[in-house]
C-alpha cells in the first residue's frame, strides 16, 4: 500500500490553483507518518482486544486444573478399562450348544417349525478372541455372535475389549466394540490433504488452530470440568482461547480479524444469557441421556445444567467464527471494490450477503440435529406422540434451546458485524486515501497531476 501513496514531501510543490494547493496540502498531512486516524482505530480496538486477552490468559492460569483428576473405572459404560484384541478364529455352531436360547424364545412365536413341530436350529457364530495388550497379552476366550446381532466378525479382525477384574477368570473380559482406528487415520489424513491442497498455506495454519483447539479442549476444559470448577466459566474463558488462537493464527493480526473477534465475542455473550434465561425458565436438568448420568454419578460436584449451557456456548463458537470472518471479508472486499461507496451503500450490500449465509447456516443447523435424534424421533413417531409433546419432552427441548438460542447468536452476529467493519473501513482514512488515488490514476490523470489526487480528498472530506 505504500508504494500507492505519494510522498507527502512533493505535494507543496504540485503546481495548482487554489482550492487544488488547498486540497493538496491538506493531503500531505493526511499521508505524514503520524497517520493520525487509522493509529486511533487500531488503539481503540487494541484498547478491547488487549485487556480481553489478558483476561482470558489469566483466567487459564487460574482454572488451570493440571490434569484430569485421578479415578479408578467403575466398570460402567464408557467408565471401563479396555485394552485391544484380535479375532483369531470363528466358527458356525448351533445357538443351543453354546446357550444362547434368548433369541430363540424371543422369535418362538414367528419360527417356522419342521413336520415334528418343533423349531428349526438356530446357526450361531463362535468367535475366540486373543488379548493383544495389557498384562494378559495371549490370553483367549470365546464370544458367541446370535443371529440378530447387528456386528459381526472376520478372522484377523481387531476388536476392542473390556476388562473386569473382579469378574470370574472366563469372564473377565468381553467384546465391546472393533478397532476402527486405521479407517479413522485414514479419513484424518484424507481431511488434512484436502485443506492444504485447497487452502495451501492458509490451510496448514487451519490444521494448526485445529490442533490447538483441540488441545485446549483436552488439556484445559474437559480437566477442569472434572476438578469441579464453574463449567460455565470454564467453557467461556476456554472458548475465548480457542477463539482467539484460531482466528488470528488463520487470518493474521489485522484489524479485519479483530473485528471479528469483536463480533464473534458480542455473539457469544447473548448466547450466554440467552441459554441461561432459557434452561433455567424451561427447568432443563442437562441429565437426558446415559453418558451425563454417569458422569453426574462419578463426579456429583460437577452441575450437569452449566455443563448443558458450556455446551451450547462451545458448540456455537465454530459457526460463530465463520459468519463473523465471513462479513468482515466481504465488508474490506466491497470498499476495495468501490472506494467511493457510502457506509449505507456497503453495509446494505454485505448484509445481503449474511442473509444468505444465515439462511444456509440456520438450515444446517437445524438438520444436523435432525440427522443426529433421528432415532429417538422415530420413537416418538412409533409411539404416535403428538408434535408438542415431543417438542416439549426434555429430551428433545435441550437440543431445540441447544439449536435456537445457537441460531439466534448467530442471526445476531451477521447485523452487528457487518456494522463494526462498516465503521472500521471507513473511519481508516489512510488506507482509503492510497486506495483512492491507485483508483484515480486508473481512470483520471497520471500519478504526478494533481487531479487524481483532488479526487480522492475530495471523497475523503466529504465524510
Amino acid at each position: 500500500m505504500t508504494r500507492n501513496e505519494p510522498d507527502p514531501q512533493s505535494h507543496d510543490h504540485v503546481p495548482a490553483s487554489g482550492p487544488a494547493h488547498g486540497h493538496g496540502h491538506s493531503h500531505g498531512h493526511g499521508h505524514g507518518p503520524a497517520a493520525p486516524v487509522s493509529r486511533h482505530l487500531r488503539k481503540v480496538i487494541a484498547a478491547v482486544l488487549i485487556p480481553f486477552a489478558l483476561a482470558v490468559g489469566v483466567g487459564l492460569i487460574a482454572l488451570w486444573p493440571g490434569g484430569a483428576p485421578a479415578h479408578k473405572p467403575s466398570g460402567v459404560g464408557f467408565d471401563q478399562e479396555t485394552q485391544t484384541a484380535r479375532v483369531v478364529r470363528l466358527v458356525k455352531v448351533d445357538c443351543a450348544d453354546v446357550n444362547a436360547q434368548q433369541q430363540q424364545q424371543m422369535q418362538q412365536q414367528q419360527q417356522p417349525t419342521g413336520p415334528s413341530g418343533a423349531q428349526q436350529a438356530q446357526s450361531c457364530e463362535q468367535a475366540t478372541i486373543e488379548v493383544t495388550s495389557g498384562k494378559d497379552t495371549g490370553h483367549r476366550f470365546k464370544t458367541v455372535v446370535t443371529p440378530d446381532a447387528s456386528r459381526r466378525y472376520t478372522e484377523g479382525q481387531d476388536v476392542v475389549v473390556a476388562y473386569a477384574p473382579k469378574a470370574p477368570r472366563d469372564l473377565q473380559y468381553s467384546v465391546t466394540d472393533v478397532d476402527r482406528s486405521f479407517p479413522m487415520w485414514v479419513l484424518a489424513a484424507v481431511f488434512a490433504l484436502a485443506v492444504v491442497v485447497v487452502g495451501r498455506l492458509r490451510g496448514v495454519l487451519a490444521l494448526v488452530a485445529l490442533a490447538a483447539s483441540f488441545a485446549v479442549l483436552t488439556l484445559f476444559i474437559l480437566p477442569a470440568i472434572l476438578q469441579g470448577s464453574n463449567p460455565l466459566l470454564v467453557a467461556v474463558v476456554g472458548g475465548s482461547a480457542i477463539m482467539l488462537i484460531a482466528l488470528y493464527l488463520c487470518h493474521g493480526l489485522t484489524a479485519r480479524t479483530s473485528v471479528a473477534v469483536l463480533g464473534t465475542l458480542a455473539s457469544l455473550l447473548l448466547i450466554g444469557v440467552l441459554g441461561s434465561l432459557f434452561i433455567g425458565w424451561g427447568q432443563l436438568t442437562g441429565n437426558t441421556d446415559d453418558q451425563t448420568g454417569l458422569v453426574h454419578s462419578l463426579y456429583p460436584n460437577i452441575e450437569i445444567r452449566g455443563l448443558l449451557l458450556a455446551g451450547i456456548i462451545i458448540g456455537s463458537l465454530g459457526v460463530l467464527d465463520d459468519v463473523t470472518v465471513t462479513q468482515t471479508a466481504a465488508v474490506w472486499e466491497l470498499r476495495d471494490a468501490d472506494p467511493t461507496a457510502t457506509r449505507r451503500r456497503i453495509y446494505g450490500a454485505a448484509m445481503r450477503i449474511g442473509r444468505d449465509h444465515i439462511a444456509s447456516v440456520v438450515n444446517t443447523l437445524v438438520l444436523a440435529y435432525a440427522g443426529a435424534a433421528l432415532p429417538l424421533m422415530l420413537l416418538f413417531s412409533i409411539a404416535r406422540s403428538s408434535v408438542g409433546t415431543v417438542a416439549t419432552s426434555e429430551v428433545v427441548a435441550e437440543e431445540i434451546v441447544r439449536t435456537l438460542v445457537g441460531s439466534i447468536g448467530l442471526v445476531a452476529s451477521v447485523p452487528l458485524t457487518t456494522l463494526l467493519a462498516v465503521l472500521v473501513v471507513s473511519a481508516d482514512r489512510t488506507r482509503t486515501g492510497g486506495r483512492t488515488a491507485e483508483s484515480g490514476r486508473a481512470t483520471g490523470p497520471g500519478p504526478g497531476q494533481p487531479g487524481s489526487r483532488r479526487g480522492g480528498r475530495g471523497r475523503r472530506r466529504k465524510r
